[in-house]
């Protein structure tokens, strides 16, 4: 008995010891997986492989990109929701997957503010109207004037691409055939085949299409001009009144992540986006980095969900 209760208590001192250490190692201590919901070439795909590259470097620790793909970004999103809250599983959130979704989607299996824990807002973009090369309309007036008397088929590579289209519709008259894609990349495929009209892109996925004369911009979505193309006009200036529907890039954690971990990765990420080179980078990318503490991103979290769900409903758009 005596020799059974040594083993015991050597047994319970053993687990303690071991939990302690792992309590207190450091993080990270194995490698970080980036989820990203949409497709390679995308502007979050982007994002997400700049960011993994930096985080990489600072901890000496592989980071690894995981595309998934689909349904808006729901897809990625609920698997970063159930993932385990340590650190290792974070998730490229957009205003698609924390914004639109609770608006457009009628089942949804996660709850963008409950299942996360923001960590950091990244960029701010703005998107644009891109059509064929050789399609019948030159400028936003030609395509705004043609849709007024036909229907327009519009690519859709996200929920932003979707709110972006119907808003537009509903103040200018128009009626609209979407066509849904995984991301944006391969909705650009089949405007550029002239399969389809038009679509709205951030400008990674459709920059390098541009130079090479396959796409044509014609406006942008943001408020003001952008930086990077300042002939293109923004929508608002052709008549769209209010029109300023910019998305943007974050990082989350799945929620119960420890508050020490999250404030690290935070922490990476602002000095990460305060480089010389990561500004000029995303500047070519048409991205403005906006970092926030995480007190104050958990608050604007939720704003753009309560935003996001308002403009769905203003453009009319039923949850399916």
């Amino acid at each position: 008995m005596n020799k059974l209760f040594k083993a015991v208590c050597f047994g319970l001192l053993y687990m303690a010891v071991v939990t302690t250490a792992n309590a207190q190692e450091p993080f990270p201590s194995k490698p970080i997986t980036i989820v990203v919901p949409f497709g390679p070439g995308s502007g979050s795909d982007v994002v997400a492989r700049l960011l993994g590259k930096r985080l990489g470097d600072v901890f000496g620790r592989p980071v690894i990109i995981e595309n998934k793909p689909g349904a808006n970004g729901t897809i990625a999103a609920e698997y970063v929701a159930r993932a385990k809250p340590d650190g290792y599983t974070l998730l490229i959130g957009t205003n698609s997957t924390h914004g639109a979704n609770p608006g457009l989607i009628k089942d949804m299996h996660y709850d963008p503010v409950k299942d996360f824990a923001p960590v950091n807002r990244l960029v701010i973009y703005t998107s644009l109207v891109v059509v064929n090369q050789n399609a019948p309309f030159r400028t936003m007036e030609d395509l705004i004037e043609y849709g007024k008397n036909k229907e327009l088929t519009l690519a859709t590579g996200n929920a932003s691409g979707i709110v972006q289209g119907e808003t537009l519709a509903r103040q200018v008259g128009w009626k609209l055939l979407r066509v849904p894609f995984k991301s944006n990349p391969p909705a650009l495929t089949e405007v550029i085949t002239g399969r389809i009209d038009f679509m709205f892109s951030d400008v990674a996925s459709a920059s390098a299409l541009i130079k090479a004369g396959k796409l044509r911009p014609l406006a942008v979505t943001s408020k003001t001009r952008s930086a990077l193309m300042p002939n293109l006009p923004t929508v608002a200036e052709l008549g769209v009144v209010d029109y300023d529907l910019s998305g943007w890039i974050a990082l989350f954690a799945p929620t119960g992540t420890p508050p020490a971990v999250v404030e690290k990765l935070n922490a990476e990420a602002t000095r990460f986006l305060e480089l010389p080179d990561t500004r000029s980078r995303f500047l070519e990318l048409g991205g403005e980095l906006r970092p926030m503490t995480v007190p104050d991103f958990t608050k604007w979290v939720k704003q753009e969900v309560a935003r996001w769900t308002r403009l769905v409903k203003e453009a009319g758009i039923q949850p399916e």
